[in-house]
């Protein structure tokens, strides 16, 4: 027995303590992934061993636990498939587990030790990853170009009519004047005309009293007068005329805001006025005014206070309106004479819109938005990194690229929790987290070390017993040699 293969015991049993003390040193290491020790048995040309040697240090790339609960930029991998790819200062590539990321003063994307995380610019997946950086300036605005009007108009509202209007011209019948009954007919406007004329002159019934003149078989204006009420004359029922006006809420039926804004992101009021009008044919009919900040709004005209040219919307006898849903709408200077910006031209669709015999009811709902300040960042699963601003809108402004390699084994660890690509790892697999095979990432969260604390301290403690058994082996042989120095 030689002390060769109680040394070789030694230092595999050194080394693997060595693997074991930096898996428990870095259990609370986020994204930390624990090694093992792998040994092989030595031989030359004896069938004797020549003791043992430490073959390779693997490494675990088990999942470690996700924890939620993380900073605003911390991501988690959320399976085995993928790893960050991050640079550092000299542009060197990285790849590493760890997502604990904060910005820097550029706003760029970092960890602790100031890589980059890298991946797709908006609008580009697939393209050459780029290093990942927060918007600092302002979301522009947009324009209104399109809404939707969705409503209901009553089938039961009164309607308003434009001119003074005979809208109920009462009945045919008769009356009694001088003992002598007289009879009349009424046509669509209420005028009366005498079946037989009565002579003219002034006549008395009861309390009542009336005048006839110019009997010539038609009552015209100033034929009758009453005097004391001659209830037998009905008056036919004549609504007054009141032609549109914004400020005279008795000029329309329903009225409803809806904010839109100009290229300069400057916002203003359009006004929808819903006017109902008589029936025509066999349906009903609205009009409706346009009014942008008080201002006629094209198409609706104003000329020295006579509001005029409004959209007609029809609606047959079930209530569905059947002219074209779509009307466009124009505003030559929204800014005014002050401010320049560009002409406002909105396509307004009413789509869906309906005339039932049920309450006003409208949800408008049009596009563009004004200017706004970056407030914050949210992670897709898709590793979509989408930015907030004040003024309510969102926009992706990158997506985190994923890496993965044929041979996880084959990564060089160079500290700070990173790896880099080998020729045996293979070149890396680029790809959107949750395509191709990759897993997805979760924001706001972070992924723990796969450090099994219990399965540490036991394989601790068979290193240790290895330790110990081998310096037995040395000890033993120490004895022996003790004994051949003694036989002389």
């Amino acid at each position: 027995m030689g002390f060769g293969q109680g040394l070789s015991g030694l230092n595999a049993a050194a080394q693997n303590l060595d693997v074991i003390g930096n898996n428990i040193a870095n259990s609370g290491t986020v994204g930390f992934k624990s090694s093992t020790t792998s040994f092989a048995d030595v031989y030359a040309s004896s069938r004797v061993g020549l003791g043992v040697k430490v073959a390779s240090i693997n490494q675990r790339f088990t999942v470690g636990t996700v924890n939620g609960g993380g900073g605003e930029y911390d991501i988690a991998i959320d399976g085995a498939k993928g790893m960050f790819r991050v640079t550092d200062q000299s542009g060197a590539v990285m790849y590493t587990r760890n997502g604990e990321f904060l910005v820097d003063k550029n706003n760029f994307i970092v960890n602790a030790q100031g890589y980059r995380l890298t991946g797709y610019p908006a609008g580009a997946i697939g393209a050459n990853p780029v290093e990942l950086q927060l918007p600092m300036a302002n979301v522009a605005p947009r324009a209104t170009a399109t809404a939707t009007t969705v409503a209901n108009l009553d089938a039961n509202a009164k309607v308003i009519y434009e001119t003074d209007t005979t809208t109920d011209p009462g009945a045919d019948g008769s009356v009694t004047l001088g003992g002598t009954a007289y009879t009349f007919t009424r046509d669509g406007a209420g005028t009366l005309s005498w079946v037989t004329a009565p002579p003219d002159g002034t006549y008395t019934e009861g309390t009542e009293t009336v005048v006839i003149t110019g009997g010539d078989g038609t009552i015209a204006s100033g034929d009758i007068k009453l005097i004391a009420g001659y209830s037998e004359f009905e008056a036919p029922t004549v609504e007054l005329g009141r032609p549109f006006d914004p400020k005279v809420s008795s000029t329309y039926t329903n009225a409803s805001p809806m904010t839109v804004y100009d290229s300069l992101g400057n916002s203003h009021q359009v006004m929808q006025y819903f006017v109902k009008r008589p029936a025509g044919g066999s349906g009903s009919e609205y009009d409706v005014y346009y009014t942008m900040d008080g201002k006629a709004m094209a198409p609706t005209t104003d000329v020295s206070g006579v509001w005029g040219n409004p959209q007609k919307l029809t609606f047959n006898n079930a209530g569905t309106m059947t002219n074209a849903p779509v009307v466009n709408l124009s505003f030559a200077q929204p800014g005014g004479n002050t401010t320049p910006a560009d002409p406002l031209n909105i396509a307004l669709d009413y789509t869906g819109t309906t005339q039932y015999g049920s309450n006003y009811k409208l949800v408008a709902k049009p596009d563009g938005y004004t200017s706004g300040e970056f407030s914050g960042i949210n992670i897709g699963g898709d590793g979509s990194l989408v930015a907030s601003y004040t003024n309510g809108e969102t926009q992706i402004v990158g997506t985190i690229v994923l890496a993965d390699f044929s041979n996880l084994q084959g990564l060089q660890p160079v500290g700070n929790n990173a790896w880099t690509e080998t020729a045996a790892s293979g070149q890396p697999i680029l790809g959107q987290p949750g395509t191709n095979g990759l897993s997805k990432v979760v924001g706001q969260a972070t992924e723990s070390s796969n450090v099994d604390m219990s399965k540490e301290l036991v394989n601790m403690i068979v290193a240790q017993r290895t330790y110990q058994a081998n310096s037995q082996t040395i000890k033993t042989q120490d004895e022996i040699m003790q004994v051949l120095m003694n036989l002389k």
